[in-house]
């Protein structure tokens, strides 16, 4: 009679894993089809953020919760900004020259827009929902909290923009070059693939 349990659990065990699996197969194939789709993935940022700090605001309370988030979102948006290979190393970086800038050499993010968005919107999300625990609603006196967090914005960024105009480089660019219907899929199986030349 035992072996019978043992074998249904493992059977349980192995659905729940199968189901699991598809649901992570799922969300990926959403987040894919989310990557070239820029404004609409901010504005549902946004629309969490207001989410979140509406919340905050009629309930009073979380201001530690909302300080934590800033200071997320502030780390966040400083790898952004920050290049992948750090030109303050010792190997090859940004020119520093004439003769050496005449190379073209893009810019790379430490962190690329698409993974900052993920993980500011994950922790918006992480965050709605920590408001509805109340282990998470520590009093504090929220004015200093802000004064902190307005400081080290301040000062991070003053540091950060002083680290771009010594190395030279600027973390955003304009005018990109885009492609007649990036992003829009014809044909019968939803790809580059048509059904006619079969």
């Amino acid at each position: 009679m035992m072996e019978g349990t043992d074998e249904n659990g493992a059977t349980g065990r192995a659905s729940i894993q199968q189901q699991h699996a598809q649901f992570k197969r799922m969300i990926q194939y959403w987040l894919d089809k989310s990557t070239i789709h820029t404004v609409p993935r901010w504005v549902v940022f946004t629309v969490l953020l207001a989410l979140f700090f509406l919340r905050v605001y009629l309930v009073q309370g979380y201001f530690i919760v909302a300080y934590g988030l800033g200071i997320f979102l502030l780390n966040n948006f400083i790898a952004f900004l920050s290049p992948l290979e750090d030109p303050t190393d010792n190997g090859p970086g940004l020119p520093s020259t004439s003769a050496e800038g005449k190379e073209f050499r893009p810019f790379t993010r430490r962190l690329p827009e698409f993974k900052f968005w993920l993980a500011c919107t994950r922790g918006v999300a992480t965050c709605i929902v920590m408001t509805f625990f109340s282990v998470f609603d520590v009093p504090v006196f929220w004015p200093i909290l802000l004064m902190y967090f307005f400081v080290l914005f301040f000062m991070t960024m003053k540091r950060q923009i002083m680290h771009m105009y010594k190395h030279k480089y600027v973390p955003i660019t304009f005018g990109k070059s885009k492609y007649k219907d990036a992003g829009v899929e014809k044909g019968a199986y939803g790809g580059g693939m048509s059904s006619k030349g079969k």
